[in-house]
């Protein structure tokens, strides 16, 4: 049973920016001769954006938390062995993701994204002392993931 489901996708000015591609592809097109360069130019530019959005959508990662299990993109670990969590906002999150990193803390953060959460990890056995996970609903996250 699903409690929670978020994918970390790109936010609308992720998009806009790389739609930079297209001005810039016709720039590079429109001195050819032969061909008409702009009308070239125009068209790789269209195939970079699309592959562009094709790999900015298929790459975002996905967090999900089920009755036993916390999966944050490709890595998973079990509910029972998340400790405290925290969410953080605005200055406290650049902080924590940041100045206040610790190098063996786990890492799926995105930068469209402000809010971030800490989640503790209670395992003694794990080197890893947290995981850094971006989120756009940190208080629903923090209520599924520490819900028992």
């Amino acid at each position: 049973m699903q409690h929670y489901r978020e994918r970390l996708h790109p936010s609308l000015w992720v998009y806009l920016s790389t739609a930079l591609v297209l001005p810039a592809s016709t720039i590079v097109f429109a001195p050819l001769t032969t061909v008409p360069g702009v009308l070239v130019g125009l068209v790789v530019g269209l195939v970079l954006y699309a592959g562009i959005v094709v790999i900015l959508v298929a790459t975002s990662p996905v967090l999900e938390v089920t009755e036993n299990e916390v999966r944050v993109g490709r890595a998973r670990i079990a509910k029972r062995l998340v400790g405290d969590c925290q969410a953080y906002t605005g200055q406290d999150a650049a902080l924590q993701r940041g100045r206040l990193l610790d190098a063996r803390a786990h890492l799926c953060i995105r930068g469209w994204i402000d809010p971030v959460v800490n989640m503790r990890i209670a395992d003694p056995q794990d080197p890893t002392p947290y995981w850094l996970v971006s989120t756009r609903r940190p208080g629903d996250f923090i209520d599924a993931v520490t819900m028992r």
